[in-house]
């Protein structure tokens, strides 16, 4: 995977943050085909995908679009839900896919190991994505953000086709930075978006409204997720957490309480649920965290 050489993307999942690196490696000169449903596939392949950026102004893109990987690719974004992440998966045979990376760019930790259980795993490539970024319409993503940043990570593939695949990824606009502790970039993204998650999930509220009506239960929570994260060999600075969600514009919403409000399902088990198992794992006692998973799985059904 060279920079500056058109390669083969597979998407599979074009919603917010798929359907924004897709467009914009399409952009770049890429071959790019998103993998997902029929109706999805149809408008695909008949309007393309258009892109309103605050980072990257409006553009449309055409790209290919099918139900199910044909042919192999040189990386596979995995972009789904962890809620649909097995079904999903059957749209990527392994032996179709070839000697193409596998790229999750999903919450929570414990993906990695199904999909290397799936795949081989010298093939995949932790990461994690930090952007503001929404699918509209089939084919329709707005992002929010004035950025779009992925850490990549593996302790099973080769750092030269981590290197080669940053590079694709900063050629088409996104700030990619090659990591050396996949733990570390993991746990991360999860201790610091568990919190926001939960909290405002739970309580229907902004980020502005959680950080003042309930910062005790923030810093309780962010304590909690920072403890486990030091447990398990990734980064616990609580200070340096609450001081991003100190910074967040205060009408932020989490995703988890996005697809509350829509009625979708919840990634709880991807979320709260990996830190519950990391927590029995390590022995660390998470009361606030075990109180608002029950309550959120209550609500959730």
């Amino acid at each position: 995977m060279r920079s500056g050489h058109s390669r083969t993307v597979a998407v599979l999942g074009p919603g917010g943050v798929g359907g924004l690196v897709g467009a914009l490696a399409a952009r770049a000169g890429h071959r790019v085909v998103f993998l997902a449903g029929a109706e999805t596939v149809e408008v695909l392949r008949r309007d393309g995908v258009s892109v309103e950026s605050k980072q990257f102004g409006t553009f449309q893109v055409r790209v290919e679009a099918d139900t199910e990987l044909r042919e192999p690719a040189d990386v596979c974004l995995v972009t789904v839900k962890q809620t649909s992440l097995a079904q999903a998966l059957e749209r990527v045979p392994p032996a179709v896919l070839g000697d193409g990376l596998v790229v999750p760019l999903l919450n929570g930790i414990d993906h990695v190991a199904a999909l290397r259980d799936r795949y081989r795993p010298d093939q995949v490539v932790p990461a994690v994505v930090r952007v503001e970024s929404t699918r509209v319409a089939p084919g329709r993503i707005t992002q929010g953000s004035s950025f779009v940043d992925i850490d990549l990570a593996s302790a099973t593939a080769d750092r030269e086709r981590l290197d080669a695949l940053a590079r694709v990824l900063v050629d088409s606009g996104v700030r990619a930075t090659v990591k050396d502790d996949e733990n570390a970039v993991l746990w991360g993204k999860l201790s610091f978006l568990a919190p926001f998650a939960l909290l405002t999930t739970r309580y229907g509220l902004t980020i502005g409204e959680v950080r003042t009506e309930r910062r005790a239960e923030l810093l309780a929570l962010v304590e909690e997720t920072a403890a486990l994260s030091r447990a398990c060999g990734g980064p616990g600075d609580p200070a340096a957490s609450l001081a991003l969600y100190d910074a967040f514009p205060p009408e932020a919403k989490s995703s988890m309480q996005r697809d509350a409000e829509a009625g979708r399902p919840l990634e709880l088990d991807a979320i709260g649920g990996a830190l519950l198992r990391a927590a029995q794992r390590h022995g660390v006692p998470v009361p606030l965290t075990d109180r608002l998973m029950d309550e959120l799985s209550a609500v959730a059904g």
